[in-house]
């Protein structure tokens, strides 16, 4: 992709209500880990580096990208050195991590059981994953396509292939609750009517409301960071999984 698209992009994940909601969701997450103040942290697929800043409040943090260019710009940010690799077979890391994170990344790998079993080797005994990505497959859409997503998870799948991966779960919850109806009913109507959305590129998907309806937006989504944890929602246009590697001097570990 070109050079204009991650500049904006990078712009976006500043600015738009779905980032900046979800960074709070995430971030809220993290703070409940209670992670020791030098904890290793990975951000594997950081795109432009959006999230950097936030992590880096919770440890030592390293990113990789597969990216040159969105390497290149998320370097510019000057927060940690954003390695250039990719999942499963290009990592460009080793040792052992607290807490990798993967947030809308996995659907965007064929095989995912191979690219959670990759960073399950780089994960200390009792360290966390973390990972986000979009929920139910009839919600896909051009959206989807554009952004060259593999496909769409709900909870039995996620969890299946972070299992097969190794990984014991801790919760699996979806998000984006508020919203789904809206999103839904939208995404179902194209389909019913069969409105040809072809046309929808990378630019037009990428554009930032006007400031009051990103303002309210932004505050309607990450006030789910205080149920999270708590609640189940049954639905949620995205969905958030929270495993850990087992801890071998432990006999009892909890799913």
């Amino acid at each position: 992709m070109e050079k204009d698209f991650y500049l904006q992009y990078a712009v976006v994940e500043n600015k738009h209500w779905w980032f900046l909601g979800r960074r709070k969701i995430v971030e809220k997450v993290i703070q409940q880990l209670k992670l020791p103040v030098n904890a290793q942290i990975l951000e594997a697929g950081c795109g432009t580096g959006g999230n950097l800043a936030m992590l880096s409040r919770y440890g030592n943090l390293s990113a990789m990208e597969i990216e040159e260019i969105a390497c290149q710009i998320a370097n510019d940010r000057k927060i940690t050195t954003v390695k250039k690799g990719s999942l499963p077979d290009n990592i460009p890391f080793k040792g052992e991590y607290g807490l990798i994170v993967m947030l809308d990344v996995l659907e965007h790998i064929d095989d995912d059981i191979a690219a959670l079993e990759a960073l399950y080797s780089l994960l200390k005994p009792g360290g966390y994953l973390l990972i986000t990505v979009p929920a139910f497959q009839f919600l896909w859409s051009r959206h989807d396509e554009i952004n060259h997503h593999y496909r769409r998870y709900v909870k039995k799948t996620l969890q299946r292939v972070v299992i097969k991966a190794g990984y014991k779960l801790n919760y699996t919850r979806y998000f984006n609750f508020f919203l789904f109806p809206i999103v839904a009913i939208i995404r179902g109507f194209k389909k019913l009517l069969k409105i040809d959305d072809s046309n929808v590129n990378i630019s037009g998907d990428l554009k930032i409301p006007a400031k009051p309806i990103n303002k309210f937006l932004s505050y309607l989504f990450a006030s789910e960071r205080h149920l999270i944890t708590w609640f189940n929602m049954p639905v949620g246009v995205s969905l958030l999984l929270l495993a850990h590697k087992p801890n071998q001097n432990s006999i009892n570990e909890l799913i």
